[in-house]
């Protein structure tokens, strides 16, 4: 059992001796889009899908500390639109015409994948890229094909899919508990 904790341990420390100032500069470009009244849109399938609701509640809600909620939207979350434009245009499509009909000049998109493969993220980066749209990667192993689309990404250096999430877990958190404090004063 010890050797799981040791695992994601490991993966963490890793991921921060390599990435710390790609973190800082990822909350400060997240603090700069809320400050001036931009959201964040941030997409992935399956327990990256999750995380991206986790992400987006934290955001809306609150994650430490009272304060107004600042926009934030998963779009893996409305399974009508999910269904309609999988069934209408393809599941590669779901995220892309979400970034379409919501996003705008200033917003920024995060992709969670842990491949870094995730074709629906890949088009869904693309088009946020061509409307102005600051793109971040949350992603795992190498960083995939999206590691060289986004304007930033955040890889974690690890094959291990589970010790992936865990890591952007607490990566998400991290950026939720700085972006408080630092839209708080």
């Amino acid at each position: 059992m010890k050797t799981y904790f040791e695992e994601s341990s490991n993966v963490k420390l890793d991921f921060i001796s390599k990435n710390e100032n790609k973190l800082i500069d990822t909350i400060n470009i997240i603090v700069n889009a809320l400050k001036n009244e931009n959201k964040l849109l941030i997409c992935g399938n399956g327990g990256s899908a999750a995380d991206a609701q986790h992400f987006a509640a934290e955001i809306v809600g609150r994650y430490k500390l009272e304060r107004k909620g600042y926009p934030a939207i998963a779009l893996s979350t409305d399974t009508s639109i999910l269904t309609a434009i999988g069934n209408d245009y393809g599941f590669e499509k779901i995220f892309e015409r979400q970034v379409e009909a919501l996003g705008k000049d200033g917003d920024i998109l995060i992709g969670i994948s842990t491949s870094g493969n995730s074709e629906n993220v890949i088009n869904a980066v693309n088009l946020a890229k061509n409307n102005g749209i600051y793109t971040i990667g949350l992603l795992g192993k190498d960083g995939g094909k999206i590691n060289n689309l986004v304007n930033l990404s955040l890889v974690v250096p690890s094959n291990n899919t589970p010790r992936v999430q865990e890591c952007h877990l607490t990566i998400y958190h991290v950026i939720c508990e700085e972006v408080e404090k630092k839209l708080m004063g």
